[in-house]
C-alpha cells in the first residue's frame, strides 16, 4: 500500500489526508469491535440477573453482531433487528464478515491504472506518463476520476537549452530551435532516454577591418552582433559597421570604410582673431582672442580638430564691455533707465520705513566694467518701547520697526468699557495713542437651588466662590457644588441637584440569605445570615441606608469547613482567607503553566492549585546599552558556573533612507551573572535589539540610536589657481550616509594671520555678508546622487542650494576650503580640507605678460640664429 501511494504523487498533503482517513477507518473498526465485546458482556450479565430474579427478557440480536457488521431494522415488516456486514465486507453478519477484494472485479480502476486493495476498501493509482483527473496521488473511480495523459512539455526546460518540446500520448519528444544544432544524436530525440542535446551555433572570432577597431564585446554565438569604429585619426565615410553571426556559423562581413581625418581651415568669430599653427590634422588646436574693448562672454576660447573631421564647437562670443545690472542695496529702491554702458548712472532711494544715512547715492558705470561703489545706507525707523495703560496688559513681540503693532487687553477682573486697544509705530518714529478704558468686573447675587442652602460671604468680585449644600434627607446627584464669579461677570452654574436619598436594592453577599422589607430610604435596614453549611466568625450582619445613597458595609464572611491551607512544593502563600489561597513560587523558582489559586468548594474540600515551580537558571533582566554598541543585563541566577546560550537579534532602520536595513543575529554563551556583549552597529541608525536566553526563553528588548562619525574628506589636490573662474576638482567615494551630508565651499580672504574654525556655523550667502574676517559660503552641494568625480567652477554667479557663488574680487588672494558637513537629529559632525588658493592677479594681465615675454623670446632666438648663419658664411668663404 505504501508503494502504491508513492507512485504518481503530486499533491502530498491531500494524499496524506486520504491515507490518514483509511487508517482512521481501520481504527474505527477496531473501536467498534471493542464496543461490541463490551455490549456482549453487558447483555450476558443482564440476562443472568434476570434469570436469578425470575424476570424474563427477550434475546438481544445486536449483541451477537460481528465486529465488522452493523445492527439494522428488518425490512420484511416482521419487526426486530438483523446483522448486516459493513461496506467492503461479505459474510452472514454474525459469525464472520471478511474483507472483499474489489481489485479482482475486472478493470475496476479503468485504463492506464493500478488497483490496490485495503482492509474494507481499495484505491487506484495511475501508471507512469498518466495522472488522475482529480489532481491527487490516489482515487476511487466511483466519483468519475480516471487517468489521462501527462503533458511533460509543461515542465520548464525539460528539453534543455535551445530545445522545443512536443507532447505525445504517454510520452514526449524534442527538437532544436533555430541557431541550435543537435549533438550526440538525431532529431527528434527524448532527453530522458537518449544522450542527445541542443548546442548553440558558434561563428568563431569576428573578421578584421582595416583602420578600424572592435567596439562591442566579442560574443561568437548565433545572432551575436559585433560593432566596429574607425581608429584614432580616421573617420567613417561609408559602409556598414556591424557584423552578425548567422545560423550557418559564419559572420556577415562589414563594409566599413575609414579615411584619414582633415578638418580644413578653422572658422572666424566677429570682433576677434585666432592663433593657429596652420595644421588641420586630428588634435590640432586653434586659440581665439577678443579685440581690444571686447570681452569673451562665453566659457571657451580653444577649438580642437576632432575625430569626426570637424573643429569642435565652442562657446565663444566677443561682446562690448558693459557694467550689467547694478548691485542692490539693502532696504532701497533702484532708479535706473536700464542702460549699462560706460557713463550710465543709477540713483538709490530708501524704502518706506527706512531713512538714508551717509552721502553718495549715485553709482556710475566706469571703463573697467563695474559700477562705482556708493556710501549711503538705509536704516530702519524705530519707535522705542510702547507705553502701558492702567489695569491692562499688552501683546507685543518686541518689534519697534515701522508699522509694528501692540494690542492692549484688560487684566483679569476687568473688562474693556470703551476705546481702541491698538497702537501702531508711525513714520515719525512714535507710537499712535490707544484709548482703551478698563473697569472692574462684578457678578451680583449668586443662583439658588431647591432643597439646598447657600454658603456665601456676600462678595461678587471675580474669583469669589459660593458653596451649595443639600438639606437633610437629600443628596447631591450632580458632580459639583461650587459657583464661581468668572471674567464675564456671571456666576458659573455647577452640576448640582438635590434628590431624596434612595439606596436601591441591598448588594448580595456570597453564601448568605437576605432579610429585607423592600424599603431603601434613609435609615432603612437589611439583615444577612449565612446559608446552610457555612458559618461566619463575625456577628456584624446588618446594613443601613446612609445619607451618601449607599448601604453600609457588612463584615459577614460565610466560610465552608475545608481544613488547613494546602502547601505546594517550592512555593509560598501570597494571600489567603478561609476559602481562597493564592500561591506564588519562592525566589529562585518560576512557573509558566498551571493555576495559582486553591479554592474551598461547597463540599468542604480544597480544589488545589496546579502551580508547578521550577528552578530559575538564567533570565534576562535590566537590559541596558552603553558605549552605543555594547549590552549588559542581569541573569537573576543564584550562582554562576553553568554556561547559558543567548541569542541576540537586532534590526536597524534609517528614516532618511527607506531602502537601508541592517538585520543581524548573534549567538554566544556565557556563565557570567552580568553578561556583556558588543555589536557591530552602523552609524546614524535606529536599532531594536532583542536578547533571549535559550534554556528558559526569557526575552528582553531595548532600542538605541547610534551617532554619526566625523565624515571623511574627499580626495583633493591642493593647487594655486587664478581667481578668474577657477575650475576645482575632487574625487569621492559614495557612502550610505550621503542623504544627510553635503559639501560646503568656503571662501576665506588672505589677510594677516588666518585662523579658521571648521565647526563655525556660516549662514552667509554672499561675499558682502561674510563673517568677521570676510569668509562666506559660496556653494552647498548635497551628496545624495553626487557622482564620483566632481568639477566645480568658483565664481560662476550660480545658486548652489541657498548660497550664491559670487565672483572673486580682483586683486585679492583667497583660500578655498572644502567642508564636509553631516546632520542627523540633534547631531552634527564636519571635517575640512584646504582645496586651493586663488591668486588675485587678473587673467588679462597674465595673458599680456605671457605674450610679451613670448615675443621677446622669439626675437632673441632669431638674433642668435642670424649670428650663427653669418659666422658659417664667413668660414665657408675663407675655406
Amino acid at each position: 500500500m505504501s508503494e502504491g501511494l508513492a507512485t504518481g504523487r503530486e499533491e502530498g498533503e491531500e494524499d496524506e489526508a486520504e491515507v490518514v482517513s483509511v487508517r482512521m477507518r481501520d481504527e474505527g473498526n477496531t473501536a467498534v469491535m471493542n464496543s461490541a465485546v463490551s455490549i456482549t458482556v453487558f447483555i450476558l450479565l443482564t440476562t443472568a440477573i434476570a434469570i436469578m430474579t425470575g424476570v424474563g427478557a427477550e434475546v438481544d440480536v445486536c449483541a451477537s453482531c460481528h465486529a465488522n457488521a452493523t445492527c439494522e431494522d428488518k425490512t420484511d415488516g416482521t419487526g426486530g433487528k438483523v446483522c448486516n456486514c459493513m461496506y467492503g465486507f461479505v459474510g452472514n453478519g454474525r459469525t464472520h464478515c471478511q474483507d472483499k477484494d474489489e481489485c479482482q472485479l475486472g478493470r475496476i480502476c479503468g485504463d492506464h491504472s493500478t488497483c490496490h486493495n485495503t482492509h474494507g476498501s481499495y484505491y487506484c493509482t495511475c501508471v507512469s506518463g498518466y495522472t488522475p483527473t482529480n489532481h491527487k496521488a490516489v482515487f476511487i473511480p466511483n466519483d468519475g476520476t480516471y487517468c489521462h495523459d501527462v503533458d511533460e512539455c509543461e515542465v520548464e526546460n525539460i528539453c534543455g537549452e535551445g530545445g522545443v518540446c512536443m507532447n505525445k500520448e504517454g510520452d514526449f519528444s524534442c527538437t532544436c530551435q533555430i541557431g541550435y544544432t543537435v549533438q550526440k544524436g538525431f532529431e527528434p530525440f527524448q532527453p530522458l532516454r537518449d544522450k542527445a542535446y541542443c548546442e548553440m551555433v558558434d561563428c568563431g572570432a569576428p573578421p578584421v577591418v582595416q583602420h578600424a577597431v572592435q567596439l562591442s564585446p566579442s560574443n561568437t554565438h548565433y545572432g551575436s552582433t559585433v560593432q566596429f569604429g574607425c581608429a584614432d585619426g580616421f573617420v567613417w565615410r561609408n559602409g556598414v559597421n556591424t557584423t552578425v553571426c548567422g545560423p550557418d556559423g559564419r559572420w556577415s562581413g562589414p563594409s566599413l570604410h575609414c579615411e584619414a581625418v582633415n578638418c580644413s581651415e578653422p572658422r572666424l568669430f566677429p570682433h576677434s582673431h585666432h592663433l593657429w599653427s596652420g595644421s588641420s590634422q586630428l588634435g590640432s588646436v586653434v586659440h581665439y582672442v577678443c579685440h581690444v574693448g571686447f570681452y569673451n562672454a562665453g566659457t571657451q576660447s580653444t577649438s580642437v580638430c576632432s575625430a569626426l573631421g570637424r573643429w569642435s564647437a565652442i562657446d565663444f562670443r566677443c561682446r562690448e564691455i558693459q557694467c550689467g545690472i547694478p548691485l542692490p542695496l539693502p532696504h532701497s529702491v533702484v532708479l535706473w533707465d536700464g542702460h549699462s554702458k560706460i557713463g550710465s548712472r543709477v540713483l538709490y532711494a530708501c524704502e518706506t520705513g527706512y531713512h538714508s544715512v551717509g552721502e553718495g547715492d549715485i553709482s556710475v558705470c566706469n571703463s573697467s566694467g563695474h559700477w562705482t561703489k556708493t556710501h549711503v545706507t538705509c536704516e530702519e525707523i524705530q519707535c522705542g518701547e510702547p507705553s502701558m495703560l492702567p489695569h491692562s496688559g499688552r501683546i507685543w513681540n518686541g518689534n519697534v520697526r515701522f508699522n509694528s503693532t501692540v494690542i492692549y487687553y484688560c487684566m483679569e477682573g476687568y473688562y474693556p468699557a470703551v476705546g481702541k486697544n491698538k497702537s501702531v509705530c508711525s513714520e515719525n518714529g512714535s507710537w499712535t495713542k490707544p484709548t482703551l478704558l478698563c473697569r472692574e468686573i462684578e457678578c451680583g447675587v449668586p443662583p439658588s437651588f431647591p432643597h439646598a442652602v447657600m454658603l456665601w460671604t456676600g462678595l461678587s468680585k471675580i474669583g469669589t466662590e459660593v458653596r451649595h449644600k443639600c438639606d437633610d434627607g437629600f443628596y447631591n446627584a450632580g458632580t459639583e457644588d461650587m459657583s464661581v464669579c468668572n471674567s464675564r461677570g456671571m456666576w458659573s452654574l455647577p452640576r448640582f441637584a438635590c434628590q431624596e436619598v434612595d439606596c436601591g436594592t441591598p448588594p448580595p453577599l456570597a453564601h448568605t440569605l437576605l432579610s429585607w422589607d423592600g424599603s431603601s430610604t434613609l435609615g432603612s435596614v437589611a439583615r444577612y445570615e449565612c446559608e446552610a453549611g457555612y458559618h461566619s466568625r463575625s456577628t456584624q450582619c446588618v446594613s443601613v441606608c446612609s445619607s451618601d445613597n449607599q448601604w453600609s458595609t457588612v463584615h459577614l464572611h460565610c466560610q465552608a469547613y475545608c481544613g488547613p491551607t494546602p502547601l505546594l512544593a517550592h512555593s509560598q502563600v501570597l494571600w489567603e482567607n478561609s476559602t481562597v489561597v493564592v500561591h506564588r513560587c519562592i525566589k529562585g523558582y518560576y512557573s509558566r503553566t498551571g493555576s495559582d489559586m486553591s479554592v474551598c468548594d461547597t463540599t468542604g474540600r480544597w480544589q488545589v492549585a496546579t502551580l508547578r515551580c521550577r528552578e530559575v537558571r538564567f533570565g534576562v533582566r535590566g537590559l541596558a546599552m552603553f558605549n552605543q554598541r555594547c549590552l549588559q543585563w542581569n541573569t537573576e541566577a543564584e550562582h554562576s558556573g553553568a554556561r547559558e546560550q543567548y541569542r541576540v537579534s537586532f534590526i536597524g532602520e534609517r528614516l532618511f533612507d527607506h531602502s537601508f536595513s541592517d538585520s543581524q543575529r548573534k549567538l554566544f554563551s556565557s556563565a557570567a551573572l552580568h553578561p556583556v556583549v558588543c555589536l557591530n552597529l552602523q552609524p546614524a541608525t535606529n536599532y531594536t535589539i532583542t536578547v533571549t536566553a535559550q534554556s528558559t526563553g526569557d526575552t528582553a528588548t531595548v532600542t538605541a540610536n547610534t551617532s554619526i562619525p566625523v565624515p571623511s574628506t574627499p580626495e583633493v589636490r591642493y593647487s594655486e589657481v587664478d581667481a578668474h573662474l577657477p575650475m576645482l576638482r575632487l574625487r569621492r567615494a559614495p557612502s550610505t550616509l550621503d542623504p544627510i551630508c553635503a559639501y560646503q565651499v568656503i571662501v576665506l580672504p588672505v589677510e594677516g594671520m588666518l585662523v579658521f574654525d571648521c565647526g563655525l556655523s556660516l549662514l552667509t550667502r554672499s561675499s558682502e555678508q561674510g563673517g568677521c574676517r570676510g569668509e562666506y559660503v559660496a556653494a552647498q552641494l548635497e551628496l545624495r546622487g553626487l557622482g564620483t568625480d566632481v568639477n566645480f567652477t568658483l565664481g560662476n554667479r550660480q545658486l548652489y542650494g541657498q548660497f550664491y557663488n559670487a565672483p572673486l574680487e580682483s586683486g585679492k588672494d583667497y583660500y578655498i576650503i572644502l567642508r564636509t558637513v553631516c546632520h542627523w537629529k540633534q547631531m552634527r559632525k564636519q571635517s575640512c580640507v584646504i582645496w586651493a588658493k586663488a591668486l588675485g592677479a587678473s587673467y588679462a594681465s597674465e595673458m599680456s605678460a605671457l605674450v610679451t615675454f613670448g615675443s621677446i623670446g622669439v626675437v632673441g632666438v632669431l638674433c642668435i640664429m642670424g649670428y650663427c648663419c653669418s659666422c658659417f658664411e664667413v668660414l665657408r668663404c675663407r675655406s
